[in-house]
């Protein structure tokens, strides 16, 4: 059968790889001979499991969102991983890399972040585990997402604001990346997303399918059988949709709905959406597609988003919209923005900007009223508040009476 699922070589099609500097050759080397001997280990599963349950708080609920359900036309599942601690899916992944780092013997750790939502839950668990932690985060991003950036901090982080570039994502990963060339004996790279180069976008992924597998579960609690008819999910680096669709992937009945910052508009110039504006490069260690000009140069991202703001997307995304196996939707900041306020509205759940990009793809498609369809809301919105509020303009919403 054929599968979607990283290759022996770790490529996902034609997209991933290791395009690493010299100098942390061997570090990721390392990192990719003993990731999945320890994560197959009855000792980390069980560690792993322990925490996910007692600290993080799974299994996330799966809400049947009623009065969604009937604007739609369907059954809408929604998978909360706004109410995991820390108040998105990204500490899923940072508990087991953690984990994973302690057992090679690693003493620092460090991270970028965009959102904040991965700073925050990279320093969280260095606190839990009592480590010194380092967390790259663009200079725009820091002053757009203050709350994340003092919990961090509260956390006994060190959050260091990068200002090159377009002092955004992209360049808080780049300069994560010097430091790791810096250090490598002793320091463990939590990356965020299933973005870098191999064995990452895997290391993630796998760690991310406790969404999945919960999914599976859940379903056949509720409606008696343990798939939907579609999973929906926001992209920028891709973990979240990684975790979402990862027991799914391969059975090709499923369909994949991928909502990916569009920005302005994803012809504007002024757009996220890697997918539909970008081609094939390399960018943070791995082949996959890039937002360049013809000469390479890369394109600055731009979107609403902190979380989405990247001018790439994982391997693993790239090749599902390459073989057809995802639909990849572009979501403009006014649609995220209105179907973050509806949500709020019919369901009484305030989600991540980044979120709100799948909630805007519900309306660009067409469903059968007896679809059953699973959403993630990878965060919550408590940090996008402020956002939510300079830009209300784009809603056409009142203040119910």
């Amino acid at each position: 059968m054929k599968s979607y699922l990283v290759d022996d070589k770790g490529f996902y099609g034609e997209y991933g790889g290791a395009y690493v500097p010299e100098i942390l050759y061997a570090t990721v080397e390392n990192l990719r001979k003993q990731y999945l001997d320890i994560l197959e280990t009855k000792e980390f599963q069980d560690e792993y499991a322990a925490l996910l349950r007692d600290y993080v708080g799974r299994p996330s609920p799966l809400y049947y969102a009623r009065r969604m359900s009937e604007k739609y036309g369907c059954h809408l599942y929604l998978k909360r991983e706004d109410l995991n601690h820390t108040g998105a899916h990204k500490i899923n992944n940072t508990i087991g890399q953690i984990l994973l780092a302690k057992k090679m013997g690693k003493t620092r750790i460090i991270a970028e972040t965009g959102a904040g939502q991965h700073g925050v839950a990279t320093a969280t668990v260095c606190a839990l585990m009592d480590m010194p932690c380092v967390v790259y985060q663009g200079a725009l991003d820091v002053e757009r997402q203050s709350t994340n950036v003092e919990r961090m901090k509260m956390l006994g982080a060190e959050v260091r604001p990068v200002t090159s570039g377009n002092a955004t994502l992209k360049d808080a990963t780049n300069e994560a990346i010097r430091d790791w060339c810096c250090h490598p004996s002793d320091t463990f790279y939590i990356i965020g997303s299933t973005v870098g180069p191999h064995p990452y976008p895997d290391l993630v992924a796998r760690l991310q399918s406790v969404i999945s597998k919960e999914i599976k579960e859940q379903l056949m609690e509720k409606i008696g059988r343990d798939y939907p008819d579609y999973l929906m999910a926001c992209v920028g680096g891709g973990s979240n949709a990684a975790g979402t669709v990862y027991h799914y992937v391969d059975d090709e009945h499923v369909g994949i709905i991928l909502a990916e910052a569009g920005g302005k508009g994803a012809d504007s110039g002024h757009t996220a959406a890697t997918i539909h504006a970008g081609s094939m490069g390399i960018l943070h260690g791995a082949r996959t597609l890039v937002m360049q000009t013809a000469d390479g140069q890369i394109v600055e991202a731009e979107s609403i988003s902190a979380g989405l703001d990247y001018p790439g997307i994982g391997p693993m995304h790239a090749n599902l919209a390459k073989q057809r196996r995802a639909t990849v939707l572009s979501i403009n900041d006014d649609e995220a923005v209105r179907a973050a306020y509806e949500l709020t509205r019919l369901e009484g759940i305030i989600p991540a900007l980044e979120s709100a990009h799948a909630i805007a793809a519900l309306d660009k498609v067409r469903f059968k009223p007896d679809d059953v369809v699973v959403l993630t809301v990878s965060g919550r919105g408590d940090k996008d508040v402020e956002t939510y509020l300079a830009n209300k303009n784009m809603t056409n919403l009142t203040t119910r009476p």
